[in-house]
């Protein structure tokens, strides 16, 4: 859609292929239906939060960062406020009210909307004519494909993007999910599940004790493993399991260190040691993961607490501030909420989201191999992206 109206805006004909019966259905799951549009941030802070080929980026975001963004739907109607950590929402917390803002710019251009599937891109002579779809044939003098990745497929995010480069001779590197839940090899989450964690530091270290990731915030614990923001933004880094091996360790009482800890815990027990174990971790832990806790300290619930020796008060700290659990792999991708992968980026122009392939042929957005953490960061990628590829089409057909 971005990128139809950017194009459109410069004055060229523009036909929008698509499959679905309403425009925008997996921009209106976004944000739990709230669409958290962008991140109120300039270029490089965008590119702080993109894992992987955040330098293919630069040039889209240089040119139109999160405010560019909030200042188009503004334009468009859409009142927007900023919460927690940047992330932009629209004041109705109504994720429609984005896509139709978009649907009214699309007819207010007359872009041409067809409700149909791309199935094959036409090229003559190293150079795009159009594309075949399962109803009609589409005659074009420059091709955008904006198709998405493989997450959420009842959305229309089929791979159909990855087949139609992958003709034309592009490489595909392989798609995996991003922004997905996290299995943990380890019963205790199925004895937790639906426990929400919230202020708690998440740490993730690799078979050489490397921290690839670590941040404070909130964490659900389910029947497999780990879900929420943290085990999200945490999936970005874990990559290749057959050659590496993860295990996750969370800090309980993030706000304070082992030696505060320590003191506070010598505090409580001596204030309270007629209680029974199980009892004084009431005090520390949420009830769910009291049994948990009991197991992994080997310490009986009924002890008193004034029967707990030095050693065993040693242990409680030691998983109070890291309680660790092994990662045994993520979710399916049709779990993520993004897609990693996708046309390989050194085939692109990072400037004009041109085909380095095919003459006339653009990319926007999922289908490329970009990704970026939770906060409105990958419908950044989206909108600049798009915007990118729509204004380079364009000229293209002008020159």
């Amino acid at each position: 859609m971005m990128a139809a109206i950017c194009a459109a805006r410069k004055g060229v004909a523009v036909t929008l292929l698509e499959p679905n019966e309403r425009l925008g259905k997996k921009l209106n799951i976004t944000g739990k239906g709230r669409c958290n549009v962008t991140n109120e941030s300039g270029c490089e802070e965008l590119l702080a939060n993109v894992p992987r080929n955040a330098r293919f980026l630069y040039s889209a975001f240089s040119r139109w960062d999160g405010r560019d963004t909030m200042a188009f739907f503004e334009s468009l109607g859409v009142a927007l406020k900023v919460e927690r950590g940047k992330r932009v929402f629209p004041v109705s917390d109504r994720s429609f009210d984005v896509s139709s803002a978009l649907e009214r710019e699309l007819r207010r251009l007359r872009v041409y909307l067809v409700r149909d599937r791309a199935r094959e891109l036409c090229v003559r002579d190293g150079r795009v004519c159009g594309a075949l779809g399962e109803k009609d044939a589409y005659d074009a003098q420059a091709v955008i494909v904006a198709t998405g990745g493989v997450s959420y497929p009842a959305t229309g995010s089929t791979g159909d993007g990855y087949r139609l480069a992958a003709q034309v001779g592009h490489t595909i590197v392989e798609p995996r999910g991003s922004l997905v839940p996290i299995v943990i090899d380890d019963a205790c989450c199925g004895t937790m599940q639906g426990l929400t964690l919230k202020n708690v530091t998440m740490t993730v270290k690799n078979q050489k004790n490397t921290v690839v990731f670590q941040e404070l915030g909130e964490l659900l614990f389910t029947h497999f493993g780990v879900s929420g923001p943290l085990a999200l933004s945490a999936s970005a880094h874990l990559r290749d399991f057959e050659k590496n091996r993860y295990r996750l360790s969370i800090d309980l009482k993030s706000a304070l260190d082992e030696q505060k800890l320590d003191a506070r815990l010598l505090r409580d027990m001596t204030e309270r040691s007629n209680q029974n174990y199980a009892s004084f971790l009431g005090g520390l832990v949420n009830r769910s993961m009291i049994p948990v806790m009991i197991e992994k300290t080997g310490i009986p619930a009924d002890t008193k607490v004034h029967s707990i020796t030095r050693e065993q008060r040693r242990v409680l700290l030691y998983l109070l501030k890291n309680f660790e659990l092994p990662i045994s792999g993520l979710r399916s991708v049709r779990e993520a909420i993004i897609t990693a992968g996708g046309v390989k980026v050194s085939e692109i122009n990072p400037t004009t989201m041109a085909s380095k392939c095919v003459d006339g042929l653009f990319f926007a957005g999922e289908v490329m191999d970009v990704d970026a953490y939770t906060g409105g960061f990958n419908l950044q990628i989206a909108w600049a992206t798009g915007k990118a590829a729509g204004e380079a089409a364009a000229a293209a057909l002008l020159a």
